[in-house]
């Protein structure tokens, strides 16, 4: 299948989600007024560049925040029973502002409205409210929050990483099924490189010639789910800082620990709890330190991928806010140049970060399912 064939099947799918979200919502510019003159807000780096790599229930594409043109994501709650609306009913609804009752704060959350009364939202986060009002304590709320399984905006980028890669390998599966061993054309020409470099430089050198095959699948799957969601975020407007979740990579990193406990023969788990060469005497000192290693190497992985992701989009965010720091679009001359620059390299660290991933998971595999030697 050509790619352009490829770009018009997603781009109906992704169309007809987001329509059958209802989710697709153009407003008017909001204006605050204080003594009826226009007050204009003060630009603030640290909430612009936390709004744009944290988890939302909504989308933003342009204009103000939450005022612009923002895809608002469905709210699905379980209090009591099933409760599905739209997360405009919070964007929309009132602010209300209390004192925090340990630190003296001022703190601010929004009302729900309509089907979502009796529900406020504080920091993406939504909890219930108590005599109407959310009870700050220690910069957080300490209201009782229902069971919250919402489609937020990583979780939107997820689903559409799932249909691209879906829509690629099968794509890809669909020509050799067709036309059998022949030279690939269309996206199998770009994609069989990929997929025999993580198999014979990724799989088979770190776990060796006997047993990487099953676990050539598991690997393509990480590799091309992180490299993928990595661009993804790069693109203006519809990026989402997916693989900038901590939950996300920490998903990636047990699945991984899970495959190499489980694959563990009788010669890893003897170097964990009876490790060659080690006094008996020592063993109590070494199983704890085997044990923790075990736990260790994955959680580098999962703090990898976010911290080099997660920097990325912060350097090029801080780089473009100097324009609106300096309030001068002669600043754009030093910063767009390098936030371009950074951008490029980004191009770069996202087929580095999903190989990385993936060479140190066939690694720690490899480790687990090697043989004892004499």
């Amino acid at each position: 299948m050509r790619i352009n064939r490829i770009i018009k099947k997603l781009t109906a799918i992704v169309v007809v989600a987001l329509l059958s979200s209802g989710a697709l919502a153009s407003t008017e510019h909001a204006e605050e007024k204080h003594e009826g003159a226009h007050q204009e807000k003060e630009f603030n780096v640290n909430d612009m560049i936390m709004h744009h790599i944290s988890d939302a229930h909504e989308w933003h594409l342009w204009g103000d925040a939450h005022t612009g043109t923002t895809i608002y994501l469905p709210i699905i709650l379980i209090d009591g029973g099933m409760k599905v609306f739209s997360s405009k009913h919070f964007y929309h609804g009132e602010v209300k502002h209390t004192v925090d009752s340990k630190t003296g704060k001022e703190m601010h959350y929004s009302i729900g409205e309509g089907p979502a009364e009796g529900y406020a939202m504080s920091h993406e986060k939504i909890y219930k409210l108590e005599n109407g009002e959310l009870s700050f304590e220690g910069g957080h709320p300490h209201n009782t929050k229902p069971w919250d399984f919402s489609i937020t905006k990583n979780v939107a980028a997820l689903f559409i990483s799932f249909f691209v890669i879906i829509l690629i390998f099968f794509s890809t599966a669909k020509f050799y099924k067709k036309n059998g061993a022949v030279a690939p054309k269309g996206i199998a020409k770009f994609m069989e490189p990929l997929i025999v470099f993580v198999r014979d430089d990724i799989a088979k050198d770190n776990i060796g010639e006997k047993k990487y095959k099953k676990y050539v699948p598991f690997l393509l799957t990480i590799f091309f789910f992180i490299w993928i969601s990595n661009m993804l975020g790069l693109i203006p407007i519809l990026g989402a800082n997916l693989t900038g979740n901590i939950t996300v990579t920490f998903f990636l990193a047990v699945c991984t620990l899970l495959v190499t406990v489980l694959s563990g023969n009788k010669n890893y788990w003897k170097h964990i709890f009876a490790t060659p060469g080690v006094p008996p005497a020592l063993l109590p000192i070494m199983i704890p330190i085997e044990l923790v290693g075990v736990l260790t190497k994955p959680f580098a992985l999962m703090v990898r991928l976010f911290a080099n992701i997660t920097a990325g989009h912060i350097i090029i965010l801080a780089l473009v806010s100097i324009i609106f720091i300096n309030k001068s679009a002669a600043w754009g001359a030093l910063s767009v140049p390098m936030a371009l620059f950074i951008s490029v390299l980004e191009l770069l660290v996202a087929f580095l970060q999903a190989y990385l991933f993936a060479m140190l998971s066939a690694l720690f595999i490899g480790a687990a399912v090697e043989e004892a030697h004499h």
